[in-house]
């Protein structure tokens, strides 16, 4: 039986973790190269697909909290003793280094230069010091219970989302350009570490809540329920409870966090399609398309080469930038999403790169 939850469990996660990697390389290469004329925010397949795209990486890195926490708790009053503790420090510091080696120029490293743009803040960066946040978040609390650390890292979600007007107004220029990129997106970084590092500790609190209960009888039944509530609260009335809020307090404060209400709504989604995955669970058993879940690494870097030219500088987009027509786009981002997912697997078939990350 224990050997059955924990297959299930891996289908579960694994399936998620394709979901979200398949979207987000579909969704970059169709917004790389569908050529401007056709960005009509009038057209509903358009409009569908834009809103989708916005909720790729939420899912990504919410699924990337869930799942490093839920390994990391497994073991959780062991503290520092926790193998998962220097595993994760040591995964933080690699993806942010892989993120700042796709950023470099190898043209520019050539003339003896670096490229400017080598120290924003992308996707690697934030996700690689968001894991290293867990880390000290878990380290404080490891020796109390766990509902005390999932509650700490729920309220991070809810501060990190309220505050993001507020913390984007602050003067970083005091502090170097490699660090202020994590905290402002003045020079260009994409991903800054909040508030996105609020999708990471929202995806840690529900792990540590799934690893208490996950093997009790209907937790399953009862998660769905649970989790489809919350997102119809978030997405149906997260406006009017910050509103109310506000109404009530007549704190200033509220009336600027209502521009943020678009945050918790798309954390709303985002447990929608947990609940997805969770309700179907037992059909997500094709091998080769959890592989790619087990792969979002090698993916996102064989991807970032073969569509932006990191490091070559040679990439699809410096020739066919906002250029194909839809037809194009659609049969060139089948490809893209088959010829990347295929070449990892493959390699991964013989030299088990996954084990680099997930293992």
């Amino acid at each position: 039986m224990k050997k059955k939850e924990e297959t299930e469990r891996l289908y579960f996660i694994d399936a998620i973790r394709t979901g979200a990697i398949l979207m987000m390389l579909q969704g970059h290469f169709v917004a790389a190269l569908l050529a401007d004329v056709y960005r009509d925010k009038g057209n509903l397949i358009f409009s569908i697909w834009s809103y989708l795209r916005g909720i790729t990486a939420p899912l990504f890195f919410t699924v990337s909290g869930f799942i490093f926490t839920f390994l990391l708790v497994r073991d959780y009053h062991q503290g520092f003793s926790n193998p998962r503790v220097k595993k994760g420090f040591v995964r933080g510091v690699q993806l942010m280094v892989i993120g700042y080696l796709l950023q470099i120029r190898l043209s520019s490293v050539y003339k003896g230069s670096i490229n400017n743009s080598y120290d924003i803040v992308h996707v690697l960066q934030c996700l690689g010091l968001s894991i290293i946040l867990i880390l000290v978040v878990y380290l404080v609390f490891f020796k109390l219970k766990k509902t005390v650390f999932s509650l700490f890292l729920c309220s991070m979600t809810i501060l990190l989302f309220a505050f993001k007007s507020s913390y984007e107004q602050w003067d970083y220029s005091l502090i170097p350009d490699f660090f202020s990129n994590y905290f402002t997106k003045a020079n260009g970084s994409v991903f800054t570490i909040a508030p996105w590092f609020g999708f990471v500790s929202f995806g840690s609190f529900l792990a540590v809540i799934f690893a208490n209960y996950h093997k009790r009888p209907n937790f399953y039944r009862y998660a769905i329920i649970t989790i489809v509530c919350m997102g119809f609260v978030l997405v149906a009335n997260s406006y009017e409870i910050i509103r109310d809020i506000k109404e009530l307090t007549g704190l200033q404060f509220f009336q600027d966090a209502l521009q943020n209400a678009f945050l918790f709504a798309r954390l709303g989604i985002v447990l929608f399609v947990f609940a997805l995955f969770m309700l179907f669970r037992h059909f997500f058993k094709n091998k080769p398309l959890l592989r790619i879940g087990q792969n979002t690494l090698p993916i996102y870097v064989l991807h970032s080469v073969v569509l932006y030219g990191s490091i070559t500088g040679f990439g699809l987009s410096r020739f066919f930038y906002h250029s194909l027509s839809p037809t194009l786009v659609v049969l060139g981002a089948i490809i893209f999403v088959v010829f990347v997912s295929a070449a990892v697997i493959k390699v991964d078939g013989k030299v088990k790169i996954a084990r680099l990350w997930f293992q």
